[in-house]
């Protein structure tokens, strides 16, 4: 079967820079086309990539390849439907809220941005988790008139908590969650991104939006389709957190507390994560990782230089299970997520590669 055809717009921030890294050599999509801001528009990736002072400004770990490095960018608002079969979209909330909808109308628009995550219409999937919320997609094109659809993937503080949480709410029924995170610098992207200034030997307690996009995301993920396929009903569990930026490059820590709807023991908790094999359909993909969570039983981890690369990014680690005082059935414990791989733009592609399996794309 021919590659699928696939755009991606915000090419040049780092969320795109993951997602050229990560669509290399990918077996069901060929990356054929690049879209940027207006002022990288006409030049090649590798030149649009080159600052006034000659640095290059490629920011992921894997090397850009030559023929990458050689493709013309266009100015978003430029990019053809007609010419691709599905978008990447690694661009922020304003510029998505444009564009995506245009393209949509088309052709499957794959998103890593927040624009069209809490409408009511589009699913917010982590394949494992939720596949079963993918058919939605067919009541937004519906509604809309569109031949294309708009999946975005969830906010990467939220992925790890809800890969998490999804194996107890299955086995034990989940009533409530308190989390802390302690969110990498990558997560603000470059640009403005987090001032070096400002992060060095410090703890910023608050970041814009996070936390509000944590509460209500988790309990869409964890919630269920209806028969007709038409809305889903949100998880009744209550959702508190603190979202915390801390000086990290990569790999957001979370510490995390939850109310379980029945009893357990330590050993259940730990059994019900590492057991957990998600949606079936989810764990053959290309991307897929061999397990989505790793118990580690030494009292030092998960850590996320260590950690967070485990199954190239794509698995969440977590440590540190034990059982809580204070909370009814309670149990804590600490997680590590890859936040631009699972939590962006790996977990993006996985999106796609799911709908694909599920007749849903091409």
């Amino acid at each position: 079967m021919a590659k699928l055809r696939a755009a991606l717009i915000g090419a040049t921030g780092l969320a795109g820079q993951q997602f050229i890294a990560a669509l290399k050599d990918h077996p069901y999509f060929e990356l054929t086309g690049l879209a940027a801001s207006p002022r990288s528009a006409g030049k090649t990736y590798g030149e649009a990539l080159r600052n006034a002072n000659g640095m290059t400004g490629w920011f992921v770990s894997e090397k850009l390849s030559p023929q990458v490095a050689a493709m013309k960018v266009v100015s978003g608002d430029a990019l053809e439907a007609k010419d691709y079969d599905l978008v990447f979209s690694a661009v922020e909330a304003d510029v998505a809220r444009e564009l995506e909808p245009k393209l949509a109308r088309d052709i499957p628009v794959f998103s890593a941005a927040s624009a069209f995550r809490y409408e009511a219409d589009v699913p917010l999937i982590i394949p494992p988790v939720n596949a079963s919320h993918a058919p939605l997609v067919r009541e937004q094109q519906r509604r809309r008139g569109w031949k294309g659809f708009i999946a975005p993937s969830p906010n990467c503080t939220t992925t790890g908590l809800a890969v998490t949480l999804a194996p107890l709410a299955a086995r034990f029924g989940v009533k409530a969650v308190i989390m802390t995170s302690l969110q990498a610098m990558s997560g603000a992207g470059r640009s403005p991104g987090v001032i070096g200034m400002d992060i060095l030997d410090n703890v910023i307690p608050y970041i814009p939006k996070e936390e509000h996009k944590v509460e209500v995301e988790t309990k869409k993920i964890l919630g269920a389709l209806d028969s007709g396929g038409s809305a889903i009903t949100p998880h009744d569990l209550r959702v508190s957190c603190t979202c915390t930026r801390v000086n990290v490059l990569e790999g957001h820590t979370e510490s995390v507390f939850v109310s379980l709807a029945t009893k357990a023991t330590v050993a259940e908790v730990t059994q019900a994560m590492r057991e957990w094999r998600g949606a079936e359909v989810a764990n053959n993909l290309p991307t897929s990782p061999p397990a989505w969570i790793e118990l580690m039983d030494d009292p030092f981890r998960p850590q996320p230089r260590l950690d967070r690369e485990t199954h190239g990014g794509m698995a969440t680690t977590v440590g540190r299970v034990r059982e809580d005082g204070v909370l009814e059935n309670g149990f804590k414990y600490v997680l590590v997520s890859h936040n631009t791989k699972m939590g962006a733009a790996r977990g993006a592609i996985l999106g796609a590669e799911l709908l694909r399996a599920q007749g849903l794309l091409g």
